[in-house]
Order: C-alpha cells, then sequence, then structure tokens
C-alpha cells in the first residue's frame, strides 16, 4: 500500500517538473536563436578617443545642444521649433557637399519635411541602404537623447560618409512625427517616406533607425530588460544595442557582426518578435509595414535611461565620447552594408 502512494505522490510532483522543463527548455532554445549573433562584445577597457573620434565628439556635442538647449522641444505644438530643427539638419547636410531633398506632407494643418540625402550606388544603384533618425520631441521635453542624439550621428554619418561611392546607394534620412500621438499613424514621418518607397517599388534592402543612442553608464544593475531577457544579457548598461525582428535577424546578425569587428565598445543584439516591449518602438517600425528589413540601433531608452520621455532629458546627460565611438562605428557599419 504505501509503495503505490509514493508512486502516486511521485507522479503527481514528476509530471508538472517535466512540464515546466520543457517549458524551460523552449524558452532557452528560443532566446539562443532571437540573440545569437556573430564575434563577442567588447570586454576590455576603451582605448583613448582617437584624433578623428575628438572631432567628432565636438560635433555631436554641438549638434545636440543646438537641437535640445537652444532649439528645445521640438514637435507640431511648437512649429516654430520644429521648423527650426529642420532649417538647422538641412544647413548641416549642404556643409556636408549634399543637395538635400525635402518630402513634405500635412499635419495638424502644418506642412512638415522628412529630409533626405543620397549617395548613388556604383554597381547596385537600385540597391538602397537607409539610415534614418527622427528630429522631433515629445511635448514637455527637449528630447537631448530622444532623439537629438540619433540625429547628431545622422549628421556626423553623412559628413563622414560624404564623397564616397558604395555598390549600393545610401539614403540619410531626418523624419519628422516619430513621437506620440503620431507613432504608428499616417502622419508618422517615417510611414509617409516608408510608403512612398513601397509605392515606387524601391528595392530598400536595409532600413537602419538611430533612436535614442547617447546614454551609457558602467552602474552594476543599471540596465532593464523586458521578461525573459533579463536572464540572458549583461545588467550593465554600457553597450548600443541592435534590435529588430524575427524577419530582419539576418540584418541584425550582419550589422552588429560590421560593428563588432570595426569597434571597439560593448555592443548586444536580439532578433525577437516585433510585437514585444520595445522591439518596435522606432521609425523601423514603419518599414517593416512597407515589408522592407529594418533594425532599430538604440542604447535601449526607457530600460536603461531614467530622462526618458521626461523634460530632464538634457544635454549634459549624455555620454558623448560614448556616443562618438558608436557613431564611427556606424559608419562602418553603413560601408559595410552598402558594399564598401
Amino acid at each position: 500500500m504505501q509503495t503505490r502512494r509514493a508512486r502516486e505522490g511521485h507522479g503527481k510532483w514528476i509530471a508538472p517538473v517535466l512540464r515546466w522543463s520543457a517549458i524551460l527548455g523552449v524558452i532557452i532554445v528560443g532566446v539562443g536563436y532571437m540573440a545569437g549573433l556573430p564575434g563577442k562584445s567588447w570586454s576590455a577597457p576603451v582605448p583613448p578617443l582617437s584624433d578623428e573620434e575628438r572631432l567628432i565628439e565636438n560635433n555631436l556635442r554641438r549638434h545636440v545642444g543646438m537641437l535640445a538647449e537652444q532649439i528645445g522641444e521640438r514637435n507640431v505644438w511648437q512649429p516654430e521649433a520644429l521648423a527650426a530643427a529642420a532649417q538647422y539638419i538641412r544647413n548641416s547636410l549642404e556643409s556636408s557637399g549634399y543637395e538635400v531633398r525635402a518630402q513634405s506632407f500635412e499635419s495638424k494643418g502644418l506642412t512638415l519635411q522628412n529630409l533626405e540625402v543620397e549617395l548613388p550606388g556604383n554597381t547596385l544603384p537600385e540597391e538602397i541602404i537607409v539610415l534614418g533618425a527622427h528630429y522631433d520631441s515629445i511635448a514637455g521635453t527637449p528630447g537631448a537623447n530622444d532623439n537629438a542624439s540619433g540625429v547628431a550621428a545622422l549628421l556626423e554619418i553623412a559628413r563622414l560618409a560624404a564623397g564616397n561611392r558604395y555598390s549600393r546607394t545610401v539614403r540619410l534620412v531626418a523624419f519628422a512625427n516619430e513621437e506620440p500621438p503620431f507613432f504608428y499613424g499616417e502622419e508618422m514621418g517615417s510611414n509617409v517616406y516608408a510608403a512612398r518607397s513601397r509605392q515606387r517599388g524601391e528595392q530598400i534592402k536595409t532600413m537602419l533607425a538611430l533612436e535614442t543612442i547617447g546614454f551609457y553608464t558602467d552602474e552594476p544593475a543599471s540596465q532593464q530588460y523586458p521578461f525573459p531577457f533579463s536572464f540572458f544579457y549583461p545588467d550593465t548598461g554600457n553597450f548600443i544595442g541592435f534590435v529588430g525582428n524575427l524577419s530582419s535577424r539576418r540584418l541584425v546578425r550582419r550589422a552588429i557582426g560590421a560593428f563588432r569587428t570595426s569597434t571597439a565598445f560593448p555592443s548586444e543584439g536580439l532578433a525577437a518578435p516585433g510585437w514585444m516591449m520595445g522591439v518596435h518602438w522606432s521609425d523601423h517600425w514603419s518599414f517593416w509595414q512597407a515589408g522592407y528589413p529594418a533594425i532599430m540601433i538604440t542604447d535601449t531608452a526607457l530600460f536603461r535611461y531614467h530622462h526618458y520621455h521626461a523634460a530632464t532629458d538634457t544635454p549634459d546627460k549624455l555620454d558623448y565620447p560614448s556616443l562618438a565611438r558608436v557613431t564611427k562605428g556606424l559608419t562602418e557599419v553603413v560601408a559595410e552594408l552598402a558594399g564598401k
């Protein structure tokens, strides 16, 4: 009798153990697939900035200071500031030798502009690499990290790439109207742009969205994640992230592989279902809707940065030497994806 009861009791607990073991196994395999990346994240001390990187740092400080301090909050509720930001971006791109093209669209009774420059490809000009960043800020914030940091990097990458000819065509685009309430909507600047590209039949092979890329810290436990990724990624917010949906997994791997090959700076990547928290939070979402592979490059925003969407998102919060390293590294990523 006791043996039979023991067997029954054993059966009662072994089934849940097996079930949860199977679930855990599926989670581990799934995360391994989503997070499997080429190369290794940089873990040694970073070297001193080169002369070129110091120049990049100074330019980044100037761009962020202009957008987030002198111009400040910029959106359709601050139309003069939004127009001033667009003019500053235009002037900066023209000073690097580009001809700037504007895509105009209507929002809240205003005419807004996506601003675009292009480096025509040599051997595969019909294949297009898009690098983009939104220049508006959410209401109530000067938007130093979100997203003057991304725009500053865009302007510097444009300067560094000026005059280069790659195999594929490279477009650098500053988008209006990324922030709520326009996000996911028809008046979202990148959505307007991606829809036009699809209508024209343009062959966009890659889209990289620069989103909130200026804050880094070596403080332990400074990095958070949605479940279950905290079990698989570092808890220190000192890295740049490459994030895409499952359809863009190959692009995540190629981009972070190019970054790790060229750049002495920590990096992590993830290709996860597009509906997961944080995965779709930028202009790359618009390109997914149009059927293009696209990823976000980010410092992970609110998962690390306590001033996200706050009035305290000011230029003094950013880590400009790290942003300079990231910007230089992303220039190499663009060159690799475009075909040097």
